[in-house]
């Protein structure tokens, strides 16, 4: 092999594109798809996008994905928006109808956003876990938002402790078994678009499993209601072996939440939000007063 004046291996032709594929490899890499039929269409004015129907698109994205899994990458998936990434064209100069443009948008504004592992799933079944993933962002930023406008240094802390205190003192009443909790607040914006969280935890002999991710979602919107004096409400949902499925509720009610009794829990599930209409119970639910959390 030649070699340099020092002594040193001089790379050749062949080994070269070794070393660049090893780098390759080690190289992660983010995808940002489209996720639906409407960011597909918005994009698709522009000329340097050619690709004609949703379904053939997310075909090849999925192809995509499986060769760099392939090839040893780590791939992480990210949503592409065609809003944000107009803005983002605006903001940098940049000319929307390029490759390198979406590229770079990828890198910058895309990939800085919710994310999501490529796991080797087909992209029809990993899309949903990502739009859920933007959507709890989305509901974090936007809550968290709220309580930095809150007037105070200390607000949006207190509601906060305030919070994580009621969600802990929840889940010990509940007991074993497991839980599905959901926070409802209105918004100051849209009081019929209300900020949402989830949160699943399962309790077992004491032993307590709760995604922190969720948990922290679900204090941050219980918190933005208090500090904000908003309508809102909690419910928990109970399973446990051999017994029927239980539900409870709560109410904001200053800083802290209201019982609901049996027939306000009864009545809010069984009547129909948009008519008001009553519809049938589920069969083996029963609908219980929520407890006192002091």
């Amino acid at each position: 092999m030649p070699r340099t004046d020092n002594g040193r291996k001089r790379p050749t032709a062949r080994t070269t594109p070794t070393a660049r594929r090893r780098l390759r490899h080690e190289t992660p890499s983010t995808v940002a798809v489209l996720a639906d039929e409407t960011d597909f269409a918005a994009m698709r004015r522009y000329r340097s996008f050619r690709f004609d129907d949703h379904t053939g698109y997310l075909r090849q994205v999925d192809g995509l994905l499986r060769a760099l899994a392939a090839q040893g990458t780590h791939i992480s998936l990210a949503l592409f928006d065609p809003i944000a990434y107009e803005e983002y064209c605006a903001d940098t100069r940049l000319d929307p109808d390029t490759p390198t443009s979406r590229t770079r948008y990828t890198a910058d504004v895309a990939a800085a956003g919710a994310r999501l592992t490529y796991d080797g799933r087909p992209l029809t079944r990993l899309l949903p876990d990502l739009v859920r993933a933007a959507e709890h962002q989305a509901t974090w930023e936007y809550a968290s938002a709220l309580l930095e406008l809150e007037p105070g240094e200390d607000t949006g802390r207190a509601a906060f402790a305030r919070a994580s205190k009621i969600l802990r003192r929840i889940v010990e009443t509940a007991g074993d078994g497991r839980h599905h909790l959901v926070c409802s607040v209105s918004t100051p914006d849209d009081a019929n678009t209300p900020l949402v969280a989830v949160v699943e935890a399962e309790r077992h002999d004491g032993a307590l499993r709760l995604g922190e991710s969720a948990a922290l979602l679900f204090c941050t919107v219980l918190a933005a209601g208090i500090a904000l004096g908003s309508p809102g409400g909690v419910v928990l949902r109970t399973t446990r072996p051999g017994e029927p499925e239980t539900v409870r509720g709560w109410c904001l009610d200053g800083d802290g939440l209201r019982p609901l009794t049996a027939g306000e829990v009864f009545a809010a599930y069984c009547t129909d939000a948009g008519t008001g209409e009553p519809v049938p119970p589920e069969p083996g639910v029963e609908y219980l007063a929520g407890v006192r959390l002091e």
